[in-house]
């Protein structure tokens, strides 16, 4: 009898534990105080609880109750009617025990996702215009900020990493690391519309749209299928993945050994001292291999220099720094390896063991593998330099020239698979971990800023990022505004007209204004040659707020320059014509429009002349008597200051579609 009651105490004991363990009333991590639920919409809630059982959500703008029933799962979801922006107001939710949310608002919510320039923080790394200032006038109580940690899956996650356990009031406190460009966009919503604005702010820096698309519409594109299903049946055990991503960088290291022409057999041969520089080309560092004639090369290619060391070095350690390199590298002296490093912007210091130092030339050899945007030796000119250990005041510079030589193309051997299972490059990736957890968050729409890394797939991008566009309204059920960041110009002006690939991936965004309730940010004038990352991030937020302003809230106001529609070719001069707006051509500053090119059957194009005609540009060049083509802004950096009489810059454009740089890159 001891035995059977002691049995039964254990049992209820366990049952009672069980219930307890189970009966726990959850919700999305997305559902905190302080959120914003958009206005006037069906906002969906959702959680778990006990599965059968009955969850209630009582609202205080209404004073109506919700109700739902779990499933077999335990999973609810309830929807609930929104009035327009106001509060504050508290939510209740009551299941296996009650829940409350206060200082709720009522607004208007936006997605705002990229790399890193919509990353780029007011302060930190990013340090905009004005930063301190901005940061002290940024009190902004009914501005709510949410923001997504980094993450990886291999799959769709349910549930999304946040930082600061969810919705923050905007302050001086909480603004410094978020998004600059979400800010001084939301910043403008609230002033102009006086309402609440929630930011749900997920990006992540040298990030390619693919990573940003689901599998589902990666699926439809042959360039992308094969590596997104691959990716998705990658196992889920740590150490089982680990494995697999070990193997498939392997079998893609021995396949881009056999096509290096400086590797034989493993061995780095163009290393070596006596290797043949015939065939290598002279260029300039630092600098990137763009602005070396190669404009959209990812790849791998070697870097060469002979250099002297004097007498008193020899049998001395000595530091060799190559400052950052764009992504990965891998350096040589004298056909020895001294180190490698992964990671662009990463800064390479290496030590030359004193054994190894012996006086008079010497060679340096530098693998570079860069898969996408810039590519190359990204430092500066004083990160450049060899000098004795603890005497590097004794310094001998290297920046200057250097021979050149491209290997492998990753045209020929695919990207190379990422050895870290938690890498952001993968398709799929960041779609998983980023934005599907966000689903279905009643969200007002999204902004974008993103396109560098795909800059060298640019004509890829054309079909890519309407896709991923097309992919998320999908997932939310409905065709939300989309409105997107034109890259800006960057990298060293060049004296004649040429080849650009992120010419050609604005082409790609400007194209992308086909699908509907989309809109475009030009900022081809307020970027910066040397920084890929302009400070200027109040105009990006306030040319993002014009948009939605214009095309989402319906106000009367001008929110894009002149856009490109039609030309039409008269003797000796090409007549360009633009959309209709209320706001004509005009040009910014004083003198003559700049950054026009023209070119007849040739192909080749001049620097042009060009005036305004009303409503029209009239192109022309005494060295194209009969021109058949006009670009206008085609360059990395254009010097261009055609805009309309609101200020608002044209976007770049050309009348030709004549095959570019970046036609063959991607599949």
């Amino acid at each position: 009898m001891k035995n059977s009651a002691s049995l039964i105490i254990l049992l209820v004991l366990f049952m009672v534990c069980s219930a307890d363990l189970h009966s726990q009333l959850s919700l999305s991590s997305l559902f905190s105080d302080h959120m914003v639920l958009q206005q006037k919409s069906n906002a969906p809630i959702w959680g778990m609880d006990n599965p059968g059982s009955t969850v209630q959500i009582s609202t205080s703008w209404n004073g109506k109750t919700y109700s739902a029933v779990t499933d077999n799962a335990g999973k609810w979801q309830i929807k609930m009617e929104t009035p327009s922006a106001g509060g504050p107001y508290e939510i209740v939710i009551s299941g296996s025990e009650n829940i409350t949310f206060t200082n709720v608002m009522i607004g208007e919510v936006w997605i705002c996702s990229g790399q890193s320039n919509m990353e780029m923080p007011l302060t930190g790394w990013g340090k905009i215009f004005n930063y301190e200032e901005e940061i002290a006038a940024a009190n902004h109580p009914r501005i709510r900020l949410l923001q997504v940690d980094k993450a990886t899956s291999t799959y769709p996650l349910e549930e999304p990493s946040l930082s600061a356990g969810g919705w923050q009031e905007c302050s001086p406190e909480t603004i410094p690391y978020f998004s600059a460009t979400a800010y001084f966009f939301g910043r403008d919503l609230l002033q102009e519309l006086d309402v609440p604005v929630g930011l749900i702010h997920t990006s992540w820096g040298g990030t390619m749209a693919e990573a940003w698309t689901s599998l589902e519409s990666l699926q439809l594109m042959p360039a992308f299928k094969e590596s997104a299903e691959e990716y998705a049946a990658v196992p889920r055990d740590p150490e089982q993945q680990k494995a697999y991503f070990e193997q498939k960088f392997t079998e893609w290291h021995r396949k881009v050994n056999t096509l290096d022409f400086g590797m034989e057999k493993d061995v780095a041969t163009a290393a070596v001292a006596s290797y043949p520089e015939e065939g290598w080309s002279s260029v300039t560092l630092p600098g990137p291999w763009e602005n070396n004639g190669l404009p959209e090369f990812d790849g791998i290619a070697w870097y060469r220099k002979s250099i002297e060391i004097p007498d008193n070095w020899e049998g001395q350690e000595l530091i060799l720094s190559l400052g950052a390199v764009d992504d990965n590298e891998e350096t040589w002296f004298n056909g020895v390896k001294i180190g490698a490093t992964e990671g662009a912007g990463a800064a390479r210091r290496y030590r030359i063991p004193a054994a190894r130092v012996k006086a008079g030339k010497a060679i340096l050899a530098v693998r570079v593998l860069d898969t996408g945007g810039l590519g190359g030796f990204m430092g500066k000119e004083s990160e450049m330099y060899i000098a004795p250990a603890g005497k590097e005041t004794l310094r001998e510079n290297l920046n200057g020239e250097w021979l050149f030589r491209t290997a492998v193309n990753l045209n020929d051997v695919g990207m190379p698979p990422q050895r870290n299972p938690e890498s952001p490059h993968y398709p799929t990736t960041l779609y998983n971990a980023m934005i599907d957890p966000l689903v279905p968050y009643a969200i007002r729409g999204a902004i974008w800023y993103q396109g560098e890394s795909n800059a060298g797939r640019a004509y890829q991008y054309r079909t890519l990022f309407p896709l991923m566009i097309r992919d998320w309204r999908t997932k939310w059920g409905y065709e939300f505004p989309f409105y997107f960041v034109q890259l800006a110009n960057y990298m060293q002006r060049k004296e004649a007209p040429s080849a650009s690939g992120w010419a050609e991936l604005r082409e790609a965004q400007l194209q992308t204004l086909r699908l509907h309730n989309t809109g475009m940010a030009v900022t081809i004038d307020i970027g910066d040659a040397n920084d890929i990352h302009p400070k200027n991030k109040q105009d990006v937020g306030k040319r993002l707020a014009l948009l939605a302003r214009r095309h989402t809230y319906d106000e009367d106001l001008v929110a894009e320059g002149p856009r490109y529609n039609s030309y039409r070719i008269e003797e000796g001069k090409i007549r360009i014509c633009f959309k209709p707006c209320s706001s004509g051509p005009a040009i910014r500053g004083d003198g003559d429009l700049k950054g026009f090119a023209i070119a007849g059957p040739d192909r080749m194009f001049h620097w042009a002349k060009a005036h305004i005609e009303g409503n029209e540009v009239v192109v022309h060049s005494a060295k194209v008597p009969f021109p058949v083509a006009v670009r206008y802004g085609w360059a990395d950096n254009p010097a261009c200051n055609l805009v309309n009489e609101a200020g608002l810059p044209a976007s770049p454009f050309r009348t030709d579609d004549w095959p570019g740089t970046t036609i063959n890159n991607g599949g």
